[in-house]
């Protein structure tokens, strides 16, 4: 099996520095997300191997579908990891656009279903729900959506958030996107294992990694489920260890104080289970930032959401994503400042490390296809 690398698109700006914000707290980067600028981006992708691209979601960036649906006809393969909040669009249209953009796309959609865990961010939006309710209507979504997808037939449903009347599709996706959320609270577990295709996590030590994956795979195997793990981290690889940190230590000498604390005052408002896991890691601290070997928080201290990077040489980048390979990762999506020149870091220095022990192939050379999407049930999947 090959693992999958997806690359980043930061559709707030990007920067040679660390762009502070996210997650509830304004940010913008020094190179405006011009359309221009994230062709350039999706193409350093495409060139360099990644099979997909993420385009995140929030009242901080620009809105995913629309940024995306303008670059499907300037790349040829690569696939859009599109982020969408259940609530603020109906499952009816959500699964509607998504046919859409499958067809019009040729395949080339993937979901990342965030739910969100910012409340004033939410309400602005017009979401007024507590987070356990956010959490059940994800569930609600996701059936309603699922159901629309593969049946033929009009079909009610009526939840406690949600309600559709004699809803069914007239053109269905195929194949249809697999979903991707991530989740660290007890709410989100069940419905990660219920729906999800791939269950995501941010960047932590590899035991607590470890941890929150045997977490979902015992509710999965509660369904009859098995799931696909993915990784969302930052990368900071060059040819030796010494250059590596010698970046990690310009960024963080770029960094503003006041950026740090008034993104941190931020963050601890968030409702996210996830986000706490990652201020813990770093604690507001700037001198001890190595929580693991290779692993840095330091983006962690101004930005919100994935705030760990792997800082090394290719080398020893390729050894931590060996590793968390075995813990079960097989989607790794990953990022870099600045996005263009950091794409084309990793994919010329550690795609061909792993490419020579047996771990990555480039999609164009797989023979058979990494994952089916809304996975078969256990008992099925466990006989072939």
């Amino acid at each position: 099996m090959s693992l999958n690398f997806h690359w980043f698109l930061p559709t707030y700006g990007d920067s040679r520095n660390l762009v502070a914000g996210g997650h509830g707290t304004n940010m913008s980067g020094d190179r405006p997300a011009s359309l221009r600028y994230l062709n350039q981006i999706a193409g350093a992708a495409e060139e360099n191997g990644f099979e997909g691209v993420l385009t995140p979601t929030g009242a901080w960036c620009e809105d995913a579908w629309l940024t995306t649906a303008m670059l499907v006809e300037t790349t040829e393969k690569l696939k859009f990891l599109v982020a969408l909040r259940p609530g603020l669009v109906s499952p009816y249209l959500a699964a509607q656009m998504a046919s859409t953009f499958q067809r019009h796309s040729r395949g080339r959609l993937l979901l990342n279903v965030v739910t969100g865990g910012e409340p004033q961010e939410q309400r602005a939006y017009g979401d007024f729900l507590t987070k356990d309710e956010r959490y059940q209507r994800t569930g609600e979504f996701l059936h309603i959506v699922r159901k629309l997808w593969n049946t033929y037939e009009p079909f009610d449903f009526a939840g406690e958030h949600l309600r559709v009347e004699n809803a069914v599709l007239t053109n269905r996706p195929d194949p249809v996107p697999p979903v991707f959320f991530g989740g660290s609270s007890a709410a989100a577990g069940p419905v990660a294992a219920e729906y999800a295709d791939t269950y995501l996590t941010w960047g932590e030590p590899q035991a607590r990694v470890s941890e929150k994956l045997d977490w979902i795979r015992r509710l999965a195997v509660d369904r009859g489920r098995i799931l696909n793990y993915g990784l969302r981290i930052h990368v900071i690889s060059r040819d030796t260890a010494e250059q590596a940190w010698a970046e990690a230590d310009r960024l963080l000498s770029a960094v503003d104080p006041a950026d740090v604390e008034r993104v941190q005052e931020s963050l601890r408002r968030s409702e996210s289970e996830g986000q706490r896991r990652m201020l813990e890691l770093h604690g507001g601290n700037t001198d001890r930032l190595e929580i693991a070997p290779n692993l840095w928080a330091g983006v962690g201290l101004v930005r919100g959401g994935a705030g760990t990077a792997l800082v090394g040489s290719h080398a020893e980048v390729a050894d931590r994503i060996a590793e968390y390979a075995r813990l079960g990762i097989s989607q790794f999506i990953l990022s870099g400042y600045p996005h263009v020149e950091e794409a084309y870091w990793f994919g010329e220095g550690v795609l061909p490390i792993l490419r020579r022990r047996g771990l990555w192939q480039p999609a164009a050379e797989r023979t058979v296809s990494a994952s089916t999407p809304f996975t078969t049930p256990l008992r099925a999947a466990a006989s072939s």
